[in-house]
């Protein structure tokens, strides 16, 4: 299988995550108009799934290093397959809510909120897995990019006004435990792996690709009862029926799944990343996706348009601070 060598590498393809997870939201706004989010979701779930299998018959079956997909599936203890399993329903759960909040909320407000919680809470907890890197760099690092999520919220509080905000706590709270589901996932997915030895993996344990898989299972699985629920039961606006997803027009079935297959890469390049980097640190550039939301939200499309200056300048700090918290978080573990 495809494995990375050095820890510049491993950077590398944190840094790709980053702007893979930090991407993926614009496929939803494209079509958020004309498409409701729950419609979306199915696409977007079943292109993880897809990607997730055809990188494992792939990068994850080529070469001489490691165990192929098949032989290692075959091979991996019923704890740690249930580990990856439980990891695919708490990141689904997080992440349906993280999605219906970007669609009411906007990008700029809800994305940096529930990953920049998911950031903070994550590395601690993928810390306490793996202690890899300079602690003091790496919470610094992290400090920094919490400041810079208070200050985003403060610059939308500003942005919008009393009037603007009305009914905007309800998806800032959303969005918030949308945050800490979400920093509770990769632990799980991480403790299936051997993080040591992706070369030699132990007996029992994943390499990062039938992981992925076993994770995108998890998703798909989970999605059958938590997007079923909500279609029943929408946070916002009347409940859907299945026959409008079926009904909906080919291209946003593919934008959907395009948008599921571009967070799976990321999420892919991020566990073979977690090796060299460890998990904290790659998980913790990956949610540098923060940064990249946010530059989507306020540059292309246009959420803060005619702010004033007061508001502008705190967007300004919250975009370096995001930068120096990111850089720390490298700085520490080389």
């Amino acid at each position: 299988m495809f494995i990375v060598s050095d820890y510049h590498t491993a950077i590398l393809f944190c840094i790709i995550t980053m702007i893979c997870w930090g991407s993926w939201a614009n496929t939803q706004k494209i079509n958020q108009q004309k498409w409701r989010f729950e419609l979306f979701y199915w696409d977007y779930v079943i292109g993880i799934l897809v990607f997730a299998l055809i990188s494992a018959l792939t990068m994850g079956s080529m070469g001489e290093q490691g165990r192929p997909f098949l032989e290692d599936i075959a091979q991996t203890d019923v704890s740690n397959l249930g580990n990856a399993l439980l990891s695919g329903l708490l990141f689904n759960l997080a992440n349906i809510l993280l999605t219906a909040a970007i669609a009411s909320a906007g990008m700029a407000v809800a994305f940096p909120i529930g990953i920049g919680i998911a950031l903070v809470a994550g590395v601690f907890f993928n810390y306490l897995l793996q202690q890899k890197g300079d602690p003091v760099l790496l919470f610094v690092g992290v400090g920094l990019v919490t400041l810079a999520i208070v200050l985003n919220a403060v610059a939308f509080k500003k942005h919008k006004g009393a009037s603007g905000t009305a009914g905007i706590g309800k998806w800032i709270s959303i969005s918030v435990i949308a945050g800490f589901l979400m920093s509770s996932f990769y632990p799980f997915l991480a403790s299936g792996m051997d993080l040591n030895n992706f070369e030699q993996p132990l007996a029992g344990k994943m390499t990062p690709y039938t992981a992925f898989v076993v994770f995108a299972v998890g998703i798909f699985l989970s999605n059958l009862i938590f997007n079923t629920v909500l279609m029943k039961r929408p946070l916002e606006g009347a409940a859907i029926r299945y026959k409008e997803y079926f009904a909906g027009p080919f291209k946003y079935h593919i934008i959907g799944v395009l948008g599921g297959a571009i967070w799976g890469l990321g999420n892919l390049f991020n566990l073979i990343a977690a090796g060299k980097a460890g998990p904290a640190i790659s998980y913790g550039l990956g949610q540098g996706a923060t940064l990249v939301a946010a530059l989507w939200g306020v540059l292309v499309w246009k959420e803060f348009k005619g702010s004033s200056s007061k508001v502008n300048n705190l967007l300004i700090a919250m975009f370096l601070c995001f930068i120096a918290g990111l850089g720390l978080i490298i700085w520490s573990g080389s």
